[in-house]
């Protein structure tokens, strides 16, 4: 078995991937943010990735597809469809590197977008299993278990992700909402343009 980790530079998805890498071989997918973060997060995101255990590390630029949503978008739902359209490029790359599963560091409730209905409808956007290790961990458990597996020092730190994001957050979704404003961005060539631009690192190989 193998599964595709969704891995940034923060504390949870580093922590999901070093449990399931007890299961399954593991690679490594990167959402950068550049050019409205700097290079920081994907080089903590690597790091990470190998204490993790994963054999390969992917980066896919995303900060396009963060301002679309954000200039195209209702703004509450932006880190819902931020997330859904991580999961639709993600499927992309872990059919074509042969992976069974994604795996998110997630766990219900630790912030707005990830609601029990925000989380039902992020895992719409792909028809692939996703598995979510932490998913009823709080963030004691994870911060310990990060300390024992070293990936706590490198984890801390400012987090980028909610740059572009809202002050309040939607904590509820419907699926035809984040349809309709999806409908606003051009999804295919979006996606497309992503995954052409992919960069691939071999960083646990033999």
């Amino acid at each position: 078995m193998r599964g595709l980790l969704l891995i940034s530079g923060g504390l949870d998805s580093p922590v999901a991937g070093w449990i399931m890498n007890k299961q399954m071989e593991l690679y490594s997918v990167h959402f950068s943010g550049e050019p409205f973060v700097n290079k920081e997060a994907e080089n903590k995101a690597n790091a990470l990735a190998k204490i993790a255990g994963c054999k390969r590390f992917l980066v896919v630029p995303f900060g396009k597809i963060q301002e679309d949503i954000t200039n195209h978008c209702e703004h509450r739902l932006y880190y819902i469809i931020t997330k859904r359209l991580m999961l639709m490029i993600a499927e992309k790359l872990a059919q074509k590197y042969n992976c069974d599963y994604l795996i998110t560091g997630d766990s219900l409730g630790q912030v707005g977008s990830q609601t029990l209905s925000n989380l039902t409808n992020i895992t719409r956007a792909a028809k692939m299993e996703v598995l979510r290790p932490l998913l009823s961990y709080d963030k004691n458990e994870t911060i310990e278990l990060a300390k024992k597996i070293g990936t706590y020092e490198l984890s801390t730190g400012p987090e980028m992700c909610s740059l572009l994001g809202p002050k309040h957050p939607a904590t509820k979704s419907s699926i035809e909402n984040l349809e309709k404003e999806e409908s606003r961005l051009k999804i295919d060539a979006l996606i497309k343009n992503a995954l052409e631009n992919t960069k691939e690192e071999l960083i646990g190989e033999k």
